[in-house]
Formats: C-alpha cells, sequence, structure tokens
C-alpha cells in the first residue's frame, strides 16, 4: 500500500509530505483547491507521462516521491531481480524530476529507471481511476479492454493479435503473387541474371583493396626503379659513396672525442647516421631485385580494375558495395522464388489461419465465462444505486471472419428499468446512469485486482443522496481488503471514510498555495458540514454533518 508520498514545486502545491493509512481515505475540498492535483503527482510518480507546465512558476523543476509497502507478488519480485533493483525493508521508493522543458528523470529504490519500467512497476502497486474513466466505458476499445483485463486474458489477447497478422500477411502474399504474377517473373529473371553476373565476377572488397596497391606499382614500376637504382648510387656504389665517407668521419671523431670527449655525442649521432645508410642500403638492394616492369601483369591488372568499375557503374555504386549489391539481389531472389510458389504461400496461409482459430476459439472460451459472471455482479450492484430492475450485459457478438481481437465484438449493454430492452451502454445511459453503472464496474474489478493501492478520483459525479450513502458504503466496503481513496465533493461519500484530509488553497508569500489538512473528528464535522451547506455553516448543518459521521459535534 501507498505509505508516503512526497510533492516539491509541483503545479500549486510548494512542498508537501503526505502520510497515509490503511482503509478508506476521502479527499475533500472546494473545486480547484487542488486535490486531483495531488493524484496526478502520484501518476506522475507511476509512469505517466509528462509536460513543462506541471513545475510551479519560477522553478526549475518539480520533484515526487512515493513509499510503497512491497506486495508479495512473486512476478513483482522477479521482475525486480531482472532489473537488479534491491530492496530494502519491504519497501518500494519510487522517485520522479520534471523540469522546465517537460524532460524526466526517474528512480526505483535509487536505480534510474525508464518511464517503461516505472510504469510496469506501477501496476503492481496502485490502480488510479480518473475523473471521467466512465466516459471511456462508451468506447468498444474500452469495453474489451475492461473484460480481459478483468479477466486475466492480456496475453491470450496479445496472441490472438499476433495471430491475426501472421494470417492477414500470409493472405496479402497469396493476393500479391496472383495479381502479379507476370511482374515478379519479370523481376524474378532480372535478379537471376543479375545474380549470375555478380557471382561470375567473383569480387571481395579485400583483394580489390591488394589489386589497386599492385596497379599502382605495376603502374609507376619504371620510375621507382630507377629512383631506388639512383639512391642505391649515391649511397655505396657511386664514385663518392655517402656510406664510406659517414664511416670515414664517424672514425676520425673517434679519433677526437678521445682527446676531448664533449665530441663524443657527436660522434654517436654520425656513427648512427653511418649505420641506419648502410641499412637502408640493403633494403634497397632488396626492393630493386623485387621490382620488375611488366606489362603484361599491368594489362591483366588494369582490366580486372576496368571490370569491376564496370560493374560498380551498372549498379550505381563504390565498387567496395558490390559484396552488399549481390547480398541483396540474393536475398530479394529468395524472397520472390518463395513468393512465387502458389502452393506454399497457400499452405503458409492456412496454416496461420488455423493457428489465429485456435488462438482465438481458446480467448472465446475464456472469455464468456468471465462475461456472465461480471454482467450478474455489475446488474446486482446496479440494484442498490437507483436502478431497480435494471439488467447489465456484457454481449459477446460473433463476428463471422474475426478480427485482430477475436471471433466476437465485445460490447455493453444495459436496461436502465424492466420495461427497457438491453441496447448498447453508449446509446442508452443518461449521464447520471453511466456514472452509477461505471462506477459499479470499477468497485466490482478492483475487488477482483491484486492492486493493493486503489485511487478514485471524482468517479461519484452525477449521483447523490441516498446513492451517495451507498457509493461511500461500497467504497468503505473495499476500503476492508484494500487501500482506497476518493476524491469526492460529496457529504455522503466522504461520512463513509476512515480518514479525511481536507485540501485548500492558501496565499503565503504573495503566491497560491495547495496545503492539506489531516481532519480529526470535530474538524471532519465541519469540513461534511461545509460539504452539505455550502459557505455559511450553520449549526444545523453542523448537526447533520455529525449525524451522518456519526460524531457527536463540539461544545
Amino acid at each position: 500500500m501507498l505509505r508516503r508520498l512526497h510533492i516539491r514545486d509541483f503545479v500549486i502545491v510548494d512542498e508537501l509530505e503526505l502520510h497515509f493509512a490503511d482503509g478508506f481515505g476521502a479527499l475533500t475540498g472546494e473545486t480547484g483547491a487542488g486535490k486531483s492535483i495531488l493524484l496526478d503527482a502520484l501518476g506522475l510518480v507511476m509512469g505517466d507521462r509528462a509536460e513543462s507546465g506541471v513545475v510551479r512558476t519560477g522553478q526549475a523543476r518539480a520533484e515526487m516521491s512515493a513509499e510503497f509497502d512491497l506486495p508479495a507478488a512473486e512476478d513483482l519480485a522477479a521482475w525486480l531481480d531482472e532489473q537488479a533493483i534491491e530492496v530494502d525493508d519491504d519497501a518500494l521508493l519510487l522517485r520522479r524530476v520534471v523540469d522546465q522543458n517537460g524532460r524526466s528523470r526517474a528512480w526505483i529504490n535509487g536505480v534510474s529507471v525508464t518511464l517503461t519500467q516505472l510504469r510496469e512497476v506501477g501496476a503492481w502497486l496502485a490502480d488510479i481511476h480518473g475523473q471521467h474513466a466512465h466516459h471511456a466505458l462508451l468506447r468498444a476499445d474500452a469495453q474489451r479492454s475492461l473484460l480481459d483485463t478483468y479477466a486475466g486474458l492480456e496475453d491470450l489477447a496479445r496472441e490472438v493479435a499476433g495471430a491475426w497478422q501472421t494470417w492477414q500477411k500470409a493472405r496479402q502474399a497469396c493476393q500479391r503473387a496472383e495479381a502479379d504474377a507476370a511482374g515478379v517473373a519479370q523481376e524474378r529473371e532480372l535478379l537471376e541474371w543479375q545474380v549470375k553476373e555478380l557471382e561470375a565476377l567473383d569480387f571481395e572488397a579485400e583483394a580489390w583493396r591488394e589489386l589497386e596497391l599492385e596497379h599502382s606499382r605495376l603502374g609507376h614500376a619504371t620510375g621507382l626503379l630507377e629512383g631506388v637504382c639512383a639512391a642505391v648510387d649515391a649511397l655505396d656504389e657511386g664514385e663518392l659513396p655517402l656510406v664510406g665517407e659517414l664511416e670515414r668521419l664517424a672514425a676520425r671523431l673517434a679519433e677526437l672525442a678521445a682527446i676531448d670527449p664533449e665530441l663524443q655525442s657527436l660522434h654517436d649521432l654520425l656513427n648512427g647516421a653511418a649505420i641506419q645508410a648502410d641499412e637502408a642500403v640493403h633494403g634497397l638492394r632488396r626492393y630493386r631485385d623485387r621490382v620488375e616492369v611488366d606489362p603484361d601483369r599491368l594489362a591483366e591488372v588494369e582490366a580486372r580494375i576496368a571490370a569491376v568499375t564496370d560493374m560498380a557503374r551498372k549498379h550505381r555504386v563504390l565498387p567496395d558495395a558490390l559484396a552488399e549489391v549481390l547480398a541483396e539481389r540474393r536475398a530479394r531472389l529468395d524472397a520472390l522464388l518463395s513468393d512465387a510458389d502458389p502452393p506454399a504461400l497457400q499452405a503458409k496461409a492456412e496454416a496461420a489461419k488455423q493457428a489465429y482459430a485456435v488462438a482465438a476459439e481458446r480467448l472465446s472460451a475464456a472469455r464468456a465465462p468471465v462475461a456472465k459472471t461480471l454482467s450478474a455482479q455489475v446488474s446486482a450492484a446496479m440494484q442498490t444505486l437507483a436502478m431497480a430492475g435494471g439488467q447489465f450485459e456484457i454481449a459477446l457478438l460473433p463476428e463471422s471472419d474475426g478480427s485482430a481481437h477475436g471471433n466476437e465484438t465485445v460490447e455493453f449493454q444495459v436496461a436502465a428499468n424492466p420495461s427497457q430492452p438491453l441496447r448498447p451502454l453508449a446509446k442508452v445511459a443518461s449521464g447520471g446512469e453511466l456514472s452509477r453503472i461505471g462506477l459499479a464496474i470499477q468497485v466490482i474489478t478492483s475487488r477482483a485486482a491484486a492492486v493493493p493501492t486503489l485511487i478514485f478520483d471524482e468517479v461519484d459525479v452525477g449521483i447523490g443522496g441516498r446513492v451517495a450513502e451507498i457509493v461511500g458504503r461500497m467504497l468503505r466496503e473495499l476500503g476492508q481488503q484494500r487501500q482506497v481513496m476518493c476524491v469526492t465533493h460529496l457529504p455522503q461519500v466522504a461520512a463513509q471514510a476512515n480518514w479525511q484530509w481536507s485540501i485548500a488553497k492558501a496565499q503565503r508569500d504573495g503566491e497560491t498555495v495547495s496545503t492539506v489538512t489531516v481532519l480529526d473528528d470535530a474538524a471532519r464535522i465541519d469540513e461534511i458540514a461545509r460539504m452539505l451547506g455550502g459557505v455559511n455553516i450553520t449549526e444545523t448543518t453542523r448537526q447533520h454533518a455529525s449525524e451522518i459521521l456519526g460524531l457527536t459535534p463540539a461544545g
């Protein structure tokens, strides 16, 4: 469960440190006081997308952190182990920082994580039902997703979607092969010729580089030979060989250095030069003996270079890329040969269809009993929410050809009273009815969820009176199993809470900030009285508030 939430410089919150209790808690206050801001901050800690506007005016960044008890979930423990996140004292600390540009960073127990990882761990810790969650139930995709999530069928639904995509791609391959058989045959013929021509060239990038070097040597063989011979003559084979002269000078300096040691370093330099010059002579002779003018080999090399460059020009690439061109042509030819085999394509499509059919049938079989159970539970809840005789049903409408979502369309249907037939929820539910039905669905599905903390943000909009009291009792009952929090404007709902906070705006140093007050029994009476009677609180409204709370007013 959620134990602590720390917020700094978020919207109109300068800094808040909030400690949460068990059971059912109500967050109340005037409209715009910042009740939903607290939940928005918690949502960011759990991986919601951030915008620059969340940073309080004049500040560089907003910071939020939330401490949760570690749920006893084996899959969560395995996930944390995979991410190399250590857990101390059975607690998880989630932290998020958002700067003025909307960029953010996140941590779990001090380990830097991505938003995806933050969302993944957040799904085990808390579930936030937003203000407009019941409106989402009007969408077909939301209805299907709710059923599959409640039934624990998300993985199977993804498997069905994947099988559908595979089947459709196989069908499309068959259709393309039939529609463009002549074009495919022509392209295949061209590719076969290109592959054969490139293979005959037998091009290798390393051999090409060596060939270019050899061509450079052969093309300049005469000049290279003349230059090397001239160097050998000057150093050792001419009338005044430089090597011999250096050796004589080094010997003379050796005699002089015996007289004046200061000349020893100069002798060493000259003697080294003589040695290196002698080594150069040996190397030049070896090179001279190896170099030869070979016009036949030069012509052969130039012919090979011409063949390679012509091929590269034909394919509009540099010579070094010819190997890649051959690989691409082979891959495309293999694909065409595969696609050009109608029996093989048809067999592949049939196999994909069968795989989809098996997965879709499993999904249908798993959905049916859960849809029936959930329909009965929501119908029962409607009877207590001033919709006596009303009926709710999750209809699984068959789709003849199936879809990425299975063999049926999931449709929420409702009859608000016994005299009405079942019709799609999107077409018949009024605003108040939709709020009550949506709240019933959220509470019922939350009971089955493993998430330890449930948060409802003004989901009780559109109800009041006796129904509001029933809703409060439903949330209080749910709070016996989970930690439940509800942002509400209804005194009947707030009065059922085990604990209550009041959120208000205040002026501090010329700025508007949001404050949170933990209410004791006397303060709860005043807050419930405000919710009942507005600005002017009378003794009558205070007495009514105390009766709702089951408390005795002070004084």
